[in-house]
């Protein structure tokens, strides 16, 4: 038996229950200093983030001032050099033509007669004795010599200029490759920095997902910093194919971002249809007036033809390019810097391709305008829809990319719903079913050409050298010399201020067109580019609703029938688009 006393020092056994409640509190102070390190963690992160953007910033503008710096120093040391060496050869070349001028001149002065230069004669002249021929052939010698010296020191300095340059052009060669090089390794620098830290953001990110997630049955307040951290960002604005290859993988965009987006972007299709209306009301014809909302009669200001919609357009866009710049700047900052790149470098494939867009969106632009002026404005636009047909097309033949069914299902429904579309009944409808197909061809042509240009240029510098392009020709076109039916024809009315309202269309027109563009910008920054091209496949039947409204403009019911089946067909093609895009990805 054990005689041993019972150990009096020993702690009283603890219950089930606080040996759990134990636990639990140490898990929560364990969770509690996790989030708190991992949250300074992405805090520190971030810091470091924009202090490396910073330097990098920095580096980028010593790297220029350095070049900069460093041609201009390189040429004057160039100039100062080519102007010693000048300076050397022509004393070489003075001093080597006194010499030879001395020496022929003696050697003229012994071949006279001495006996002659020794007796001279009053007045200092030299008599006739001696044969003249001698004395003449010995002047032509020394011409004769005199030239060849000078053509050959002439011929010997073209040849050492030759070399120099030769030199130089070698030397500044050598110097653009360098430079090739230096933003070749400054551009993986900076990518290879960007990859670091994107990869540290969403591993803390994960990380802390993780934690929260957890501890969910423990506590109830983890939903809020969650929903802090992840909330994706807005779409990079680096287009550069490198950068694409490096992220391919983008963080997941939130429901409620979709839903902006979505909004946004159905507000700028109506911006768009309100548009084309107030197009119809600019450019309308007789002769009934259009209704504002059944109330106001208003008549057109102008007739469709090109030169008044070359008008409407040039007012358009003055006010556009007063404040696109601003605009730009907004949405992108970066703007100016890629527009200065891409004049720098001369990539005139590139400059080509900017230029046929913006030509094409030009005639596209003017065509809509006289189609809308002459027929229905909600029909004008349907039958404009028609250029995703021509695009397929012009793609399949140029790039091989062969139509799935799909897209075949589609484009039949398109054409279909086409000619269900067109007006009938009285008048002459021709011009404007006309100017709509030729606005849908010009306007797959932009597509084309905008699709060429994708990864090379971002599209808000895109958009505003588009428009600069879309002025000029404009301007240019009113410059022209149009036959009478084309050109600019104003009918002058004492009672009615045709040019007050068309300024003030024009600016109406043009804050409706940066409206529509920045909110379509930030629809597919939220909602991404495939989710808003669907919503803007609703133009049509907006603007057949704002046309309705506005203007008391009525359809047919096939006419509906067939802007339906448009729209559907168009939206296939989005949709098509978007999952195809997701499978690639996946």
């Amino acid at each position: 038996m054990n005689t041993q006393p019972p150990n009096q020092g020993a702690e009283t056994p603890k219950s089930p229950e606080e040996v759990l409640k134990l636990v639990i509190q140490d898990l929560d102070s364990f969770r509690q200093n996790l989030t708190n390190q991992l949250s300074q963690d992405v805090y520190r992160l971030r810091v470091e983030k924009e202090q490396l953007n910073e330097d990098i910033s920095k580096l980028r503008k010593q790297y220029e001032q350095l070049q900069s710096k460093q041609l201009e120093s390189l040429s004057q040391r160039q100039i100062a050099q080519q102007q010693l060496w000048l300076k050397q050869l022509a004393q070489v070349l003075a001093n080597n033509l006194q010499k030879q001028l001395g020496q022929k001149i003696r050697d003229l002065t012994e071949s006279v007669d001495p006996g002659l230069q020794q007796a001279g004669i009053p007045g200092g002249e030299l008599p006739m004795t001696n044969p003249s021929n001698n004395y003449y052939g010995t002047t032509n010698e020394f011409g004769d010599s005199l030239s060849g010296v000078v053509t050959g020191t002439f011929e010997a300095l073209k040849q050492e200029l030759d070399s120099y340059q030769s030199d130089l052009s070698v030397q500044l060669n050598s110097m653009r490759s360098m430079e090739q090089q230096g933003e070749v390794i400054l551009e993986a620098l900076v990518s290879r920095l960007q990859a670091q830290l994107e990869n540290n953001n969403t591993v803390s990110s994960r990380t802390y997902e993780v934690s929260q997630s957890g501890s969910k049955n423990s506590a109830n307040t983890t939903s809020s910093g969650k929903s802090m951290l992840t909330t994706s960002p807005v779409e990079s604005s680096e287009v550069s194919p490198k950068s694409k290859t490096e992220s391919t993988a983008k963080p997941k965009k939130s429901a409620s971002q979709v839903q902006v987006g979505l909004i946004l972007a159905l507000l700028s299709a109506a911006l768009l249809s309100l548009f084309n209306v107030c197009i119809k009301v600019i450019l309308n014809t007789p002769p009934q007036p259009s209704k504002i909302f059944g109330l106001f009669p208003v008549e057109g200001l102008i007739n469709p033809n090109v030169g008044n919609s070359l008008l409407i357009l040039l007012l358009r866009l003055i006010v556009v390019m007063l404040l696109m710049p601003i605009v730009a700047t907004f949405l992108y900052p970066a703007v100016w810097s890629d527009i200065e790149r891409l004049i720098k470098s001369k990539d005139f494939s590139l400059w080509w391709k900017v230029i046929g867009s913006a030509f094409f969106l030009f005639l596209s632009q003017v065509l809509i305008y006289i189609s809308i002026g002459n027929i229905p404005t909600a029909i004008a636009i349907t039958i404009f829809f028609i250029y995703p047909i021509i695009t397929v097309l012009v793609s399949w033949g140029l790039f091989g990319d062969r139509p799935s069914m799909i897209r075949i299902f589609a484009m039949v429904l398109i054409v279909i719903g086409g000619f269900l579309a067109l007006p009938s009944g009285e008048g002459d409808y021709q011009q404007g079913i006309l100017a709509a197909v030729g606005a849908g061809i010009t306007f797959s042509g932009y597509v084309i050409l905008t699709q060429m240009s994708a990864g090379k240029l971002h599209p808000i510098p895109f958009s505003l050298v588009n428009f600069a392009g879309i002025f000029v020709f404009s301007a240019l076109g009113l410059m022209m010399p149009l036959p009478t039916e084309w050109s600019v024809n104003i009918n002058i009315d004492p009672s009615v201020n045709v040019w007050s309202g068309l300024i003030v269309s024009g600016i109406i027109l043009g804050i409706l067109t940066l409206s529509s563009y920045v909110l379509n910008s930030f629809a597919i920054r939220f909602a991404g580019a495939a989710r808003a091209s669907i919503i803007g496949t609703s133009g049509p039947a907006l603007t057949a609703l704002f046309a309705l409204f506005v203007i008391g403009e009525v359809l047919l019911f096939k006419q509906i029938m067939g802007m339906l089946l448009v729209i559907i067909g168009v939206a296939a093609m989005s949709f098509e688009r978007m999952f195809a895009a997701r499978q690639k990805t996946s």
